[in-house]
């Protein structure tokens, strides 16, 4: 129950305020625990973020794949693909892991950070061959190329309102630049 308690303080952390939120400190403050407490269940910032990516991207992935499940043809799902991704982008549990940079994880955890990207990019390969890509895996990268735009516009609150970057961005899936 503690560890939970500190994943869910630490995504709390990164959501309101990022990077530098997320301090053991701050952890300890939010879960009633003694800093010294903390570190019997954590050895550094990176370890809480690589434990939240564990935890929470399969959550992620199971919802984005029942998207894609429920929806019939090639193309629709392509559209709950990117649109679901963009959806969740709201959820704290993937404002926190968005919230701290690759470059702060030590290289276990940026591979898993990648093999968990590298399973959800797996998912719409087959749509994607259905629709008549040569390289359906390429293909698959470039798209989660556009989704992963999306989700920065969308995180650094840009001028447009994160509905209009959730339909531009299935446009481009759907029709490419001709919009």
């Amino acid at each position: 129950m503690q560890r939970a308690a500190l994943l869910d303080a630490a995504r709390s952390l990164l959501s309101e305020g990022g990077t530098e939120a997320l301090t053991f400190p701050a952890l300890a403050e939010r879960t009633g625990l003694a800093r010294s407490s903390v570190y019997e269940y954590f050895r550094s910032r990176a370890a809480v973020v690589e434990e939240l990516c564990e935890v929470d991207f399969p959550v992620w992935a199971a919802d984005v794949s029942a998207a894609m499940e429920r929806a019939g043809t090639a193309e629709s799902k392509v559209e709950a693909y990117v649109r679901r991704q963009l959806e969740l982008v709201g959820d704290r549990r993937h404002r926190a892991v968005v919230a701290i940079s690759a470059s702060e994880l030590d290289a276990g955890a940026r591979e898993k950070i990648r093999a968990a990207h590298g399973g959800l990019v797996a998912m719409i390969v087959e749509a994607l061959g259905e629709l008549g890509h040569a390289q359906p895996r390429l293909a698959a990268m470039l798209l989660q190329g556009v989704v992963d735009a999306a989700v920065r516009r969308i995180e650094l609150g840009a001028a447009e309102e994160p509905a209009a970057i959730v339909d531009a961005a299935v446009s481009m899936a759907l029709r490419g630049v001709r919009g």
